[in-house]
């Protein structure tokens, strides 16, 4: 019986593929056979991964991009074309956060700054849609490929803080259901797109707000301890099975979802 899970060869385009959390998933889906390219702005950081990542075995390399440049992401997908001949996953985990579109404890909606909040959107939003739309016709004319974007827990509550960046990811939500249906009602049951939402992991970007110099969590670390029954943040490598799951055959039949992987934190009132 075929393996449902294989992924060997499957072309995975992985978008701000140079953080913490794609820094993993790359390498962990290269290592499972994919030919893995990550797309981002820091060029220095990016080839590192892609050198780690073929020393350990995997095939993989990086190309600078910006996912708010059509045209650069255009060059980008042309490229991996003419040389893997396909695209066969998109990771859409491109995005971020802004001081000026978050609303601290000491502060009140007056002071979020229009702006940053509009950057925030366009960043983790429009640069979620950009790169769908370009690395989408290639699967169109292949007639198969997976769409995997990276919504939040923030997408599902409206936390505190964080003003634009959950709008942004509940954007993120609603626009993998809608292009699931546009895909599948359009293109064929072939395309298939779906989302991932993270728990609570350290990154670079929120580690600062979750733990303080000596390791300990801080107040806002400590809340989201409280939520999670689990008891604890994720680990990176915990998201990798879902994302596996998703670009296989093993969700043939799967469109249109938003995974969660939290420890419980969405399920858990009080």
């Amino acid at each position: 019986m075929k393996n449902l899970f294989d992924i060997n060869g499957n072309v995975t385009v992985i978008t701000g593929g140079t953080g913490v959390l794609g820094r993993t998933i790359a390498k962990y889906l290269a290592l499972n056979g994919a030919k893995v390219i990550i797309l981002g702005r820091k060029e220095e950081v990016g080839k590192e991964i892609a050198d780690d990542i073929t020393k350990a075995g995997g095939v993989c390399e990086f190309m600078k991009t910006d996912v708010m440049d059509a045209a650069a992401v255009q060059k980008n997908c042309d490229d991996i074309v003419a040389k893997y001949g396909r695209v066969d996953t998109l990771l859409n985990a491109a995005g971020g956060n802004m001081p000026g579109a978050t609303i601290a404890p000491d502060k009140t909606f007056f002071d979020l700054d229009a702006q940053q909040f509009s950057r925030v959107l366009e960043l983790n939003l429009t640069g979620t849609v950009i790169p769908t739309q370009i690395f989408l016709k290639p699967m169109v004319k292949q007639g198969k490929g997976s769409v995997i974007n990276f919504s939040s827990m923030a997408a599902f509550r409206p936390m505190t803080r964080v003003c634009g960046y959950a709008a942004a990811k509940a954007g993120i939500s609603n626009f993998t259901a809608y292009m699931a249906t546009e895909c599948a009602k359009k293109f064929g049951e072939g395309i298939r797109v779906n989302a991932i939402a993270p728990g609570f992991f350290i990154t670079e970007q929120n580690r600062s707000l979750l733990t303080n110099p000596d390791g300990t969590y801080t107040q806002r670390g400590q809340d989201v301890i409280r939520q999670t029954p689990f008891g604890r943040m994720g680990d990176p490598e915990e998201l990798c099975g879902t994302i596996h799951y998703l670009m296989s055959d093993a969700s043939k039949f799967v469109t249109g979802t938003v995974a969660v992987v939290d420890g419980g934190f969405n399920s858990f009132a009080m």
